[in-house]
C-alpha cells in the first residue's frame, strides 16, 4: 500500500529503552509501536470523545502479522500510519506502515485482527453498528465486509 492510502499516523521518537545492542529497535516493540499508532487513531476517529471513560466496545488481539524492511534507529522519529481496512461481523481489520518520519521510507508493515467480545471474557459478539459508523466517517468508505 502506498503511504498516501493512509489519512492517519502519528509521530515517534524511538527511545533508548526500545533498542537491542546493535542499536536497532527490537522485534517486540513493533508490536508496541501498533498500540500507540491504534490507540491515537480510535482518538482522532471519535472513539473516546464517544465514550470519555474508555468504556468503548471491548476489542481483543486474535491476531498480529509483522513484516520487516528496514531498521528503526535510536532517536529517529518514525510515522505510524495506520489504517482500518474492513469490518466482518465481530472482527476489525487494521493495517499498519512504519516510515521514517515525513517520508516515503516504508521500515515495517503490519496487520492486527482485533475481535469484540460482549465482555471481557466473553465470546466473540457482532461490532457494534456505531462504533463501525464512526471509524467509516473517519476513513470516508465503507468497511463491512
Amino acid at each position: 500500500m502506498a503511504r498516501s492510502d493512509y489519512k492517519f499516523h502519528v509521530r515517534k521518537r524511538v527511545r533508548y529503552a526500545e533498542i537491542d545492542a546493535q542499536r536497532v529497535v527490537f522485534n517486540s516493540r513493533y508490536l508496541e509501536y501498533f498500540d500507540i499508532g491504534i490507540t491515537e487513531y480510535w482518538r482522532a476517529a471519535g472513539v473516546y470523545d464517544r465514550w470519555p471513560g474508555h468504556d468503548s466496545p471491548e476489542f481483543h488481539v486474535a491476531r498480529a502479522e509483522i513484516d520487516y524492511r528496514a531498521p528503526m534507529l535510536l532517536d529517529e522519529e518514525i510515522d505510524i500510519c495506520v489504517r482500518a481496512a474492513r469490518v466482518g461481523r465481530s472482527s476489525m481489520v487494521f493495517h499498519f506502515e512504519l516510515h521514517g518520519a515525513g517520508v516515503d521510507d516504508l521500515r515495517a508493515t503490519g496487520v492486527l485482527v482485533n475481535v469484540h467480545v460482549a465482555e471481557a471474557q466473553g465470546a466473540p459478539s457482532p461490532v457494534p453498528d456505531e462504533f463501525v459508523n464512526l471509524f467509516e466517517a473517519f476513513e470516508g468508505r465503507p468497511l463491512r465486509a
